[in-house]
């Protein structure tokens, strides 16, 4: 009995396609199979790569927020050690500017003292105790960075000098400090109290 279903392949034919490799041989399928694969496989290429450069990107984008991190804990840090060394340096600033009213005092009885109690030898042992009174404040100030601001003779600086008036004078350059009615005093490289000062200005 013939079996319709398949197709009949004369001898003749089967004779010629002896030797044949086998690829070359048409099996009935239309190729969608290896079209599939192919696109499957184009597929899977272009989503790994598009992951990879997803991942590539995560990494800098952490990489970076690590790096500012440091940065920002670095200047944490160096605003910290910084208050602690001003508040070591400059602990003293309000105490310091409450006493130079003393120093200020103690300076204009100094000043005052006329030369006649100077020599008197009942004055002079209170005299020579005020002038080292003023001594050792001077001393101790220095110890704790608080100097006296120079002034007389120095060309004005708006830093350091209040120029209370100006004083004509054909001596001195215009701008000049030829007076100095108050003392000013640093601690540290701070400004403490400006020195109230009398500049020169042409007559």
């Amino acid at each position: 009995m013939i079996d319709n279903d398949k197709p009949q392949v004369d001898a003749a034919a089967e004779e010629e396609l002896k030797g044949v490799p086998e690829e070359f041989l048409d099996d009935g399928s239309d190729g969608e199979s290896d079209d599939e694969d192919g696109d499957c496989e184009a597929g899977s290429d272009s989503a790994i790569a598009e992951a990879l450069e997803n991942l590539r990107n995560d990494l800098e984008a952490a990489k970076q927020e690590v790096l500012y991190a440091k940065a920002e804990g670095q200047n944490v840090r160096r605003r910290a050690e910084k208050d602690v060394a001003d508040a070591r340096n400059y602990a003293a600033t309000g105490f310091a500017r409450d006493v130079l009213s003393v120093a200020d005092n103690l300076s204009r009885a100094i000043e005052a003292i006329p030369d006649s109690l100077r020599e008197d030898d009942k004055m002079k042992g209170l005299v020579v105790g005020i002038e080292a009174t003023q001594r050792e404040l001077e001393k101790v100030f220095k110890q704790n960075g608080i100097e006296r601001v120079a002034a007389m003779g120095m060309p004005l600086d708006p830093n350091q000098h209040q120029a209370m008036m100006e004083i004509p004078s054909d001596d001195h350059e215009p701008g000049t400090v030829i007076q100095e009615m108050q003392a000013g005093w640093m601690i540290k490289d701070r400004l403490l109290r400006p020195a109230m000062v009398g500049v020169a200005k042409k007559p």
